[in-house]
Formats: C-alpha cells, sequence, structure tokens
C-alpha cells in the first residue's frame, strides 16, 4: 500500500473507477488484512476491506473521519450519495417559512429561542420549501433567537452552534441558492476560532476532501472585528491562550485567506487578546438589534 495509503495520494489519483467489498474469506491473508494488496493504482481499481479493518476503522471517531473521506476521494463521489449522514447540531429561526415533503409549514419566528433543528437528512433538506420576506441572513456562532431580532430587521438567523457541520452548511447553501440576493452576514467571536468558522462557511472544510468547497457560500463578515473592540468593556477582553495560537497559525499559513482577514487575524495575535459576541450586552439586552442595523446600514463588512 505504501504512499497510497495516505489521504493525499487518494485526493490526487484520477484513475480509479470502481471498488467493492468482499468478505473476509474471500481475501488471501498477508501480513496484514487491512492492506490493499494489489490493483489499487490501476487503470480499473478495487478496494479490498476486510470486515475487520471497517470495523477497526469506523468505530473509532478520528480514524473514521479520515476512512470516509478517503472512500470519498477514491469514488469521487458525495459522502450522501454513499448513504453517510451525520446528525446535525444546527438551528434556524426568524422571517422563514419551511414545509417538510407532506407536512405542514412552519413559521420559524414561533419555534421558540432554541429555533428549528437542522435535520441531519440532507434529501429532507433538498426537498424543503423555502419562503421568505426577509432582507438579510445572519449566520450566527453560538446565540440564536433569545434577542427575537428578527422582530427588529428582517433577517433570518442560523447557527451550527460552534464548527459548522455538513447539514448546515448545507441548508446556508440551499438558502443562498433560493434566496441569491440575499447578504449573507456572519457574527463570530473576535477570536481565532471565530475566524475559523466563519472561513469554514465562506471556503468549506479541508477535512472533507474531494468535498471541502461543494457548500461553501458568499458570506461577509459583520462582527466581531477590531473596529468594535472600541465600544467593548476592558474587562471583557480575554487573553488568548494557546489553542487560539495554534488556529491562528493555521490561518496565516492559508492561502486563500483575504488580506483584510489576515489583519483582523494579526491584530489578535500582536494583541493577545480576543472578545466574544456577549461582551456586547454591557450595553443593554437591546444592543445586539442596534448593533447590526448600524453595521448593514454603514455597509461595515468584509
Amino acid at each position: 500500500m505504501g504512499d497510497a495509503r495516505r489521504s493525499t495520494s487518494f485526493f490526487t489519483e484520477q484513475h480509479l473507477s470502481y471498488a467493492d467489498i468482499l468478505p473476509p474469506l474471500q481475501i488471501k491473508r498477508k501480513a496484514s488484512n487491512s492492506r490493499v494488496n494489489q490493483g489499487l493504482l490501476t487503470d480499473v481499481s478495487w478496494i479490498f476491506l476486510s470486515h475487520a479493518f471497517c470495523t477497526k476503522s469506523l468505530t473509532r471517531e478520528n480514524t473514521a473521519k479520515s476512512f470516509i473521506r478517503d472512500v470519498v476521494a477514491l469514488l469521487r463521489c458525495s459522502r450522501f450519495s454513499l448513504g453517510i449522514m451525520a446528525s446535525s447540531r444546527g438551528a434556524v429561526a426568524g422571517r422563514l417559512l419551511l414545509q417538510e415533503p407532506n407536512e405542514e409549514t412552519v413559521d420559524c419566528t414561533t419555534c421558540g429561542s432554541s429555533g428549528y433543528a437542522i435535520s441531519g437528512d440532507l434529501d429532507l433538506l433538498e426537498k424543503l420549501v423555502m419562503k421568505t420576506d426577509a432582507h438579510y441572513i445572519f449566520v450566527i456562532e453560538k446565540r440564536l433567537a433569545e434577542d427575537r431580532v428578527f422582530n427588529q430587521i428582517p433577517c433570518i438567523l442560523i447557527t451550527a452552534k460552534g464548527y459548522p457541520d455538513i447539514a448546515t452548511r448545507f441548508f446556508l447553501h440551499r438558502m443562498s441558492q433560493a434566496f441569491p440576493e440575499m447578504p449573507i452576514l456572519g457574527l463570530v467571536d473576535w477570536n481565532p476560532a471565530g475566524l475559523a468558522i466563519l472561513c469554514t462557511f465562506k471556503y468549506g472544510s479541508i477535512g472533507m476532501g474531494l468535498e471541502a468547497f461543494r457548500y461553501a457560500c458568499n458570506i461577509k463578515w459583520l462582527g466581531l472585528r477590531k473596529d468594535d473592540l472600541e465600544i467593548i468593556p476592558e474587562e471583557s477582553l480575554i487573553q488568548l491562550k494557546p489553542r487560539d495560537m495554534q488556529i491562528a497559525k493555521s490561518l496565516t499559513s492559508s492561502e486563500i485567506l483575504q488580506d483584510n482577514y489576515k489583519e483582523e487575524l494579526a491584530v489578535m495575535v500582536e494583541s493577545r487578546r480576543k472578545a466574544e459576541i456577549e461582551a456586547l450586552y454591557f450595553h443593554g439586552y437591546d444592543f445586539l438589534g442596534k448593533y447590526l442595523a448600524k453595521k448593514i446600514v454603514q455597509a461595515h463588512y468584509i
């Protein structure tokens, strides 16, 4: 197997045509039954996987992710086409009507503070009928409908509650196709992790291999940004941790990160400070709506 086992080799192979999974008795045991012993990089290639190898690979989270990514790359298809469906953490709220096949229409303004839970079933999400009178889509890192901002600004709020999963990214991508003229604006913490979340929506996830850019959206960075530090009290600023610095280093090395994003990142690293969205509530619980409205009027996003 050698270097062919590495994901990078899988991603660049252009001559693979199909695969097969054989039961253990049909596999000749050699040094390791997890090896692909022949034919991997030929014009007509087969994958020989033992039951033991599959069981070992798919019961460990990190190994399973790598395993799935490699299979997707080999077969040049999507996770969804292989019947692989991950659970979703995402939710949506605001001025959006959703109707699943043969179900009643759901008004996302009435779904409470937790919003409408986004299904992990991409086939179901593909069939959703969407209607809205909103003017903006806000992608929010954590909080969702507690402030009911959509009553002040005609908008849709969507969150993945942290790093975006595939279903939440797919849902946002679907909205961007359904409402192509509607701006998508991101509100994340002013820290390297917040920027990484924004970039995952904008550019895709490198960990998804060939599917990395499939659900990328033209999202703009509304806040928090370095200019917002003027309205955030000093005591709300937090020191960057080693993990933050690792994320910042990874982002800085990215060739696709645009210059004004790199400038924001440089200020974070130089000051060694970060700020969370919750710091805005120093000015009152109704301040978030005013903050978003001002940013929109001034077109203060990048």
